[in-house]
Formats: C-alpha cells, sequence, structure tokens
C-alpha cells in the first residue's frame, strides 16, 4: 500500500471517511487497514470455483496445476475478479449505489472515469448532492462534468497533504 491507501485508512478509522469503492484488485486498500472496501470489480487474493461456488484463498492454493483445480469438488477455479464482459458482483454493486446516494462529500482519485458501470457513481453522487474532489494527474471525464474541486497531484502526495489538513483541523 502507498501513502494514498494509508491515508484512506487513517480517514476512515478517524471516521472522517466512510466507505471506499474501488475498481483495483490488488487487496492494497485492506492491507493498508480500510475496513469497508466495496471491490467493484473484485479481488486477486481469492479464487472462485465455477462449480461448486466456493472461495479459495490463493495463499491455499498452489498454482501447480494449470488450470486450477477445486480441493473440493475438481471444479474449475478461476480468479475472483471481473473479466470484461461479466457482471459486476451485487453487493459490492448495490452496496456502492447506496454510498453514492448517501455521501455529502465524494473523493475520486486516480482514475480516468471511463469504466461503465463503475464510471457513473460519481454522476450519481453528485447528483445526490455530494461536493465531489478529484485527485488527479490530470483530467478526467469528470472534471469538467462533476467535479468541484480539483487536486492536479499524485495521489500519494494530496492525500498525505489532506490527511495532515484534517488533523490539523
Amino acid at each position: 500500500p502507498n501513502d494514498a491507501h494509508k491515508a484512506l485508512a487513517v480517514m476512515e478509522k478517524k471516521g472522517w471517511l466512510q466507505e471506499v469503492i474501488t475498481q483495483n484488485i490488488d487487496n492494497l486498500h485492506q492491507e493498508a487497514g480500510s475496513k469497508k472496501v466495496w471491490e467493484f470489480h473484485g479481488n486477486s487474493r481469492q479464487f472462485l470455483c465455477l462449480t461448486c461456488g466456493r472461495f479459495i484463498r490463493r495463499s491455499e492454493m498452489p498454482l501447480t496445476v494449470v488450470p486450477p483445480r477445486c480441493p473440493h469438488c475438481g471444479g474449475l477455479l478461476k480468479p475472483d475478479f471481473i473479466f470484461f464482459g461479466e457482471g459486476i458482483p451485487a453487493e459490492a454493486y448495490r452496496a456502492s449505489l447506496n454510498a453514492a446516494e448517501k455521501a455529502g462529500s465524494f473523493l475520486i482519485i486516480g482514475t480516468t472515469g471511463e469504466i461503465m458501470p463503475a464510471s457513473q457513481i460519481p454522476y450519481i453522487a453528485a447528483q445526490n448532492g455530494a461536493r465531489i474532489i478529484e485527485i488527479n494527474i490530470e483530467e478526467s471525464n469528470y472534471t469538467p462534468s462533476v467535479t468541484e474541486l480539483f487536486i492536479r497531484e499524485k495521489a500519494t502526495v494530496a492525500m498525505r497533504l489532506l490527511l495532515e489538513e484534517l488533523e490539523n483541523q
């Protein structure tokens, strides 16, 4: 996890941040300490058995046989992240929409805003009155449309400064 992941985890712990919605599949938010993370595209830390539906932790599944097989039923295992054309996990989708609808402020960090349906979440937040703060090294699809405060900076730098500012309030 980098300083941006760590800052979000601190903000959550202090009650300044309610939830994290991420398109990343790398588990870095959880490793940084975030507890309420909605993984819009799944996570690479586990496999899903396509036959029995069980989840198998990647650390428990040596990849000596390809493709990997479920130790319980022998079914084919796939990484528990979303491939193009697959649906978004229902719980993560519903929770992300709910978070966007109730947010008073909404941080957008380091995304282009091009991947559907995740790209719609900030628009839903804005339609429900959230103030949109965008941190990015370049403008995105959100910048001219819903962003109220654009911070042109690397996420690690901006989040470290934002956290310092919040702690000094």
